[in-house]
């Protein structure tokens, strides 16, 4: 299994280590936090598994590699809300409580890789929706996933990563 380092000073200056490349991340507005709670846009710090993968298949071709991959549908999304019994889950829209929609007007979503952050177990209000995705417009922060561009995220999900360390310097 490959593991990738995340690194950063300020948050504004993320680098993911990983088979002696150093590539440009972009994470979360609230930069690399230990003790991540919901809606802070922190990325959380820790040994974060690849779970799976999701895709626009209208948008781009299936990723290859070792994880279970599936298309996106409209009707997917994630929960986002503490109360309720299924934050921090995949969840099929509609949804009662408050959730994230997975199929976005932008790219951001077109690839989007599950990271094992609080899953196991859940713990209420420590955050949900962890994800490697591709950057927003603009090179803007995520709300605490970790941004990489197509190509590189592409390279890295081929050649067998399974874990990001997270960690400040």
């Amino acid at each position: 299994m490959i593991r990738a380092i995340l690194q950063t000073n300020t948050g504004l200056d993320a680098q993911l280590h990983c088979m002696r490349e150093i590539v440009p991340a972009i994470i979360g507005a609230g930069g690399i936090k230990n003790h991540k709670t919901e809606g802070d846009h922190a990325t959380p710090a820790g040994i974060l598994p690849l779970r799976r993968v999701f895709y626009r298949a209208d948008r781009v071709s299936s990723p290859v590699c070792h994880l279970p991959v599936e298309p996106l549908s409209a009707f997917d999304g994630w929960c986002d809300d503490p109360t309720h019994p299924d934050y921090n889950r995949h969840i099929t829209l509609p949804h009662s409580a408050r959730h994230e929609r997975l199929w976005r007007d932008d790219h951001v979503y077109d690839i989007i890789v599950v990271l094992g952050y609080n899953d196991a177990p859940v713990r209420r209000g420590a955050g949900s929706a962890i994800f490697m995705h591709l950057p927003p417009a603009g090179g803007r922060p995520t709300e605490g996933c970790i941004a990489l561009p197509e190509p590189v995220l592409r390279h890295l999900l081929a050649a067998g990563l399974g874990e990001i360390e997270v960690r400040p310097v």
